[in-house]
């Protein structure tokens, strides 16, 4: 599944066009996203049984697989890192811009002039600030900014069953303990196909800077999230389709959710456990003038 990255080869021309997508992505034997007000229990919609994986969760994905393809890289630092101090990401637009007065525990532009380079730097140096956006006005202060990529929460198509597992561990934490052993447990979802719907504008995309080629790197970075995501805890967890819809103009050519209910996956059996339990239907003959579908697996 992994690919050279088109974004090195993609255009630096800022993105022209308003794009939606819907990504389908499973889960086998793990737990997904878990709930710490639920003792890390799978997330779940209590009115209907489904899935929840919060865009969060998502957005962290995309985060981590930047920052290990492209760390290093020009313009691909990543602003939320995990453990990061985000006062000391901001400050770094200072040592650039007001090196002089970098080090004073508080700073602030001194007028509109300097804000909007000091958010510009951000936008330009950061890549998930020029996709998603960012609130950056602490005591370091460098502005605000409204990403153009969005990501709605993921849900299973299904209700899941959130099975708890016990397992034991031939080691105990502290001495004293008289068996040798302890006891745990796990929360997993034995099987569960998720779908996310996303939504790009060009119009912001205007205002952070990003291009053509940082959209072909979210692509990737989307087909790829889970392929060195792995863990224990996570279990079996793959990107399995991704629709992507361009319009050609930055208004656009039809209501996103109109697009996005053109693809539908309806189970084949009472009981899912694998992908192949679910048919996928996409109703291209009522895809509107101007618009183009492109499926990615």
């Amino acid at each position: 599944m992994e690919k050279e990255f088109l974004g090195q080869a993609g255009s630096t021309e800022l993105l022209s066009k308003r794009v939606e997508f819907s990504l389908f992505f499973d889960v086998i034997n793990g737990n997904p996203n878990g709930d710490p007000d639920a003792g890390n229990m799978p997330r779940i919609d209590p009115e209907t049984g489904n899935g929840i994986v919060t865009d969060v969760c998502l957005k962290r994905k995309v985060r981590n697989f930047i920052e290990l393809t492209r760390g290093g890289e020009e313009g691909f630092n990543i602003y939320v890192t995990e453990g990061g101090v985000l006062n000391e990401q901001h400050r770094k637009a200072y040592q650039a811009l007001r090196p002089g007065d970098a080090d004073k525990k508080e700073l602030k532009p001194k007028d509109n002039e300097e804000a909007s380079r000091l958010t510009k730097w951000m936008c330009t140096n950061f890549y998930d600030i020029r996709t998603f956006g960012a609130v950056m006005t602490t005591k370091v202060n460098t502005g605000q900014v409204r990403g153009p990529v969005q990501f709605t929460f993921a849900r299973s198509l299904d209700p899941i069953f959130s099975q708890e597992v016990t397992i034991t561990r031939q080691a105990v934490t502290q001495e004293g303990t008289e068996k040798g052993r302890e006891m745990g447990r796990k929360h997993v979802v034995p099987y569960g196909l998720y779908r996310m719907d996303g939504y790009i504008s060009a119009y912001l995309a205007d205002k952070t800077g990003f291009t053509n080629g940082d959209y072909e790197t979210l692509l990737e970075a989307l087909v790829n999230m889970f392929e060195h995501d792995r863990s224990a805890t996570r279990g079996q967890m793959a990107v399995r389709k991704l629709f992507v819809f361009e319009h050609s103009s930055k208004l656009g050519n039809a209501p996103a959710h109109r697009l996005q209910s053109l693809v539908k996956a309806n189970k084949t059996t009472d009981i899912v456990r694998s992908f192949d339990d679910y048919e996928f239907t996409v109703d291209r003959e009522s895809l509107p003038e101007g618009v183009q579908l492109i499926e990615r697996e």
